[in-house]
């Protein structure tokens, strides 16, 4: 079928083994009826892996050797231009060259971010390419960028930034005209450093995103704006504090009810109520962080990722090609001159 979306997937990445990449990537097969998926590593191991499913469309699956691995304690730049025989570099090259439309991997965070940017390439008029993730709130997620690319963006790109995240909020979360607020440490405009400061009136400027103005850490976790603003280095100090704060107050819940009988009692009665708050925490069933503003798509999901996180960032990968999010950032930018 012509119509076929192709997605690679880079097998050799991760922590947990290629096992859950295949496992993953059989269930994507299944859930996404119009995808085909390039299993990218070593291939006598993938096609012993392959050989335990017989339930799925084999003209929907591929294997693409690669021999190399790149390592997280490896210096990124260095390991994507050297290992070119690497499962993440081969992945990279099939985006480069129009055989893949995705690329998902688990690897090394750095040489994600370094091959999306040398290998894939940034679209045209795209000064920095953000890492985007959605983070849980009490309003449901918002979009929380730059998570980790560029810890030295210009206001210029803050701008750009702002449209990205603001067309993939929409077309992806189905968000109709998205807030974005710029991370601040007060909500007055005199407050702030220069970049903050000089972010501000771009932002009112810019046409097609519906501005809101500062916003200060406290009020990220209560869903104030669809999306939310920062150079990378704070954007990583945010999403690195949210996933730790996570862990110790769900740590802290689980001991509460733990503690005695009637704490135990209480934790039977709150149990299914509790479950489902939990649940919002579960980054398995929110897909990848993407790289946009790419030539291609690059997205990156934990390097301890299990079979369902690949299932999801499958279908994350679908639904960003079928929405056609890279012409529409590419026309955002146009139309606000950026």
């Amino acid at each position: 079928m012509a119509d076929r979306i192709p997605i690679a997937i880079d097998t050799l990445g991760g922590d947990n083994g290629p096992v859950y990449f295949v496992r993953g990537a059989m269930e994507g097969l299944k859930q996404n009826r119009n995808v085909k998926l390039f299993l990218v590593g070593n291939k006598e191991q993938l096609e012993g892996l392959v050989a335990e499913y017989d339930d799925y469309d084999r003209d929907r699956l591929e294997i693409v050797p690669s021999t190399e691995v790149i390592g997280c304690d490896e210096p990124p730049v260095e390991a994507i231009r050297k290992k070119k025989d690497s499962s993440l570099a081969v992945g990279l090259r099939l985006v480069k060259e129009g055989q893949a439309k995705a690329l998902i991997s688990a690897g090394s965070s750095g040489a994600v971010l370094a091959g999306g940017q040398f290998i894939v390439g940034r679209a045209k008029g795209v000064k920095r390419a953000p890492l985007v993730m959605p983070i849980p709130t009490s309003e449901g997620h918002s979009l929380l960028l730059d998570c980790g690319a560029n810890v030295d963006a210009k206001p210029e790109v803050l701008r750009q930034f702002a449209v990205m995240g603001s067309i993939y909020m929409e077309n992806l979360f189905g968000v109709k005209n998205p807030t974005v607020g710029l991370v601040n440490i007060g909500a007055e405009d005199e407050k702030g450093n220069a970049l903050v400061k000089a972010t501000l009136p771009l932002l009112r400027e810019c046409n097609n995103i519906n501005f809101a103005g500062s916003i200060e850490a406290r009020d990220i976790p209560f869903g104030k704006t669809d999306v939310v603003l920062a150079e990378a280095f704070t954007g990583n100090v945010i999403i690195k504090l949210y996933e730790g704060l996570s862990k110790m107050i769900l740590s802290e819940l689980k001991n509460a009810c733990m503690k005695g009988p009637k704490e135990k009692l209480g934790g039977l009665l709150i149990k299914k109520s509790l479950k489902s708050t939990v649940s919002a925490f579960d980054a398995s069933d929110k897909g990848g962080a993407p790289l946009l503003g790419l030539k291609g798509l690059v997205v990156k999901i934990h390097g301890n990722s299990k079979n369902g996180e690949v299932r999801s960032a499958i279908r994350q990968c679908r639904q960003y090609v079928q929405s056609g999010v890279s012409e529409k950032i590419r026309k955002g930018l146009e139309e606000n001159d950026i």
